[in-house]
């Protein structure tokens, strides 16, 4: 870890700060803080921006449990962020996903279309891996891939699985740096 985690609770000096913290809290109600949070609340401005944009992507898309956390396991998965993929990878199964699906997911370099084709994934399941992929290996989606997408999804949806996308590429990341999660 790069910097020690805050305590747990983290003292608070203003009203301000302690109602980030309560908010923080009641959305990890009942299991407490995570090290993400612990890390984050170095900075309680930065901490409450992620918890109210990450508390939208986890709680109030119209995207099913299993397209969301499909999102996240892939992006934690390209981007190598195994404390990520520790915390979602049974909330995917929990969603459905077989485990020859969740199999699929932990393989960066699975042939989708062949696993569509296998019927080991759906081809709503394979039209977001292939858009999470793009989006998370080189940023540009080619339009093949856009296309399909949007075939499958409405525009509420497509919005939602690319602030997903990108919100959980920005989640990796941040792990990956702080190297959180492997010292807790």
């Amino acid at each position: 870890m790069l910097l020690p985690y805050v305590a747990d609770p983290p003292p608070t000096t203003t009203p301000y700060e302690a109602e980030i913290l309560e908010r923080m809290q009641a959305r990890r109600a009942p299991n407490g803080l995570l090290p993400l949070d612990r890390a984050l609340l170095h900075s309680f401005p930065i901490a409450e921006g992620w918890n109210t944009f990450f508390g939208a992507i986890r709680q109030r898309t119209s995207l099913t449990p299993a397209i969301s956390e499909l999102i996240m396991c892939r992006v934690a998965v390209l981007n190598g962020a195994w404390f990520e993929w520790e915390h979602h990878s049974p909330l995917l199964t929990e969603a459905g996903l077989s485990d020859a699906a969740v199999s699929v997911v932990r393989d960066s370099g699975a042939d989708i279309p062949a696993k569509v084709a296998e019927r080991v994934l759906s081809p709503a399941e394979g039209a977001v891996l292939r858009y999470t992929d793009a989006m998370t290996k080189t940023i540009a989606v080619p339009d093949k891939v856009s296309k399909a997408l949007r075939e499958l999804f409405s525009d509420r949806e497509v919005v939602e699985i690319t602030a997903t996308c990108a919100g959980y590429n920005c989640v990796s990341r941040f792990l990956v740096a702080l190297d959180i999660g492997k010292n807790q």
